[in-house]
């Protein structure tokens, strides 16, 4: 199903009237959610801000964050002053195929909506992984859920899937990376809120507190060395991997996925120490 959408998440499609309106109203509702309905405060904003707005021409960004609740994207961009109504700077963003693209209809919004289909366990060159390098390769800003699924309890950021750390490696210009982690959404959209089941509409009147980082900085070749020499000895199941490009085997490739989204996973969870220390001053 999702396949047969690419078309529609072009920027020609009909001249870009389908986009703009899909934006304006998921913009419309993040903005009710995170300004209207709750009380949203954003660290380091500016950083965000730059990067989006004015990063070099042609330079991609990747954020990435934890994943609380099915309202992370798009209220998470909802905060005041972000301009989430401009089609142009919006994110591309990694979206589970089996949710957001259950039907036609589901299929065309969300592709028009700048969502790229993710098939959870289809491994990281799955096709529409492609799609995600093409976005980057074209300066592009990609928003990823490295966790992979929705986890709501207040713990540690969990160990990361390789996907996002894949697009690190395989993108043909080297992305920004920048951490976000956030925290009150799994109180604006409970997992289990009555019976087992998601409240119909958003809560309000909770607290929402959104962590922007700084730039994760990866020494890229040094890491690759240093995975190619680990891999020697490492021990990881055979999945039928290409080797990359610069002559990375399965192996290797595996090490440097593990020691990239280890760094970011670090990096988040410092965020997440780092508003902790924000709620006790």
């Amino acid at each position: 199903m999702a396949r047969t959408m690419e078309w529609a998440a072009r920027a020609e499609h009909l001249g870009g009237v389908p986009r703009k309106l899909v934006i304006g109203a998921v913009g419309a509702f993040a903005k009710t959610v995170s300004c209207l309905m709750n009380r949203t405060t954003v660290h380091n904003a500016d950083t965000l801000f730059r990067l989006v707005r004015s990063r070099t021409p042609g330079v991609p960004l990747i954020t990435v964050s934890n994943h609380m609740s099915t309202l992370d994207d798009p209220a998470m961009w909802g905060f005041r002053g972000f301009p989430i109504f401009n089609t142009k700077l919006a994110r591309w963003v990694l979206t589970a195929e089996d949710i957001c693209f259950k039907n036609a209809v589901h299929s065309y919004i969300f592709r028009v909506g700048k969502c790229i289909p993710i098939t959870r366990g289809g491994g990281i060159y799955q096709e529409h992984m492609n799609e995600a390098l093409e976005r980057l390769n074209d300066g592009e800003w990609v928003h990823t859920f490295p966790e992979g699924k929705v986890y709501q309890d207040d713990a540690p950021i969990r160990r990361l899937k390789w996907g996002t750390a894949s697009l690190i490696v395989r993108a043909p210009k080297t992305p920004i990376i920048l951490p976000i982690v956030h925290h009150g959404f799994q109180e604006v959209m409970p997992e289990n809120y009555m019976f087992g089941r998601r409240p119909p509409v958003p809560l309000c009147n909770k607290k929402i507190d959104i962590i922007i980082g700084d730039p994760v900085q990866f020494d890229l070749p040094a890491m690759r060395q240093t995975a190619i020499s680990e891999s020697r000895n490492a021990k990881f199941p055979t999945s039928g991997w290409p080797s990359t490009p610069d002559g990375l085997d399965e192996a290797a490739q595996k090490c440097l996925y593990s020691a990239i989204s280890e760094q970011i996973r670090a990096a988040m969870d410092r965020l997440r120490s780092f508003r902790k220390k924000i709620l006790k001053s």
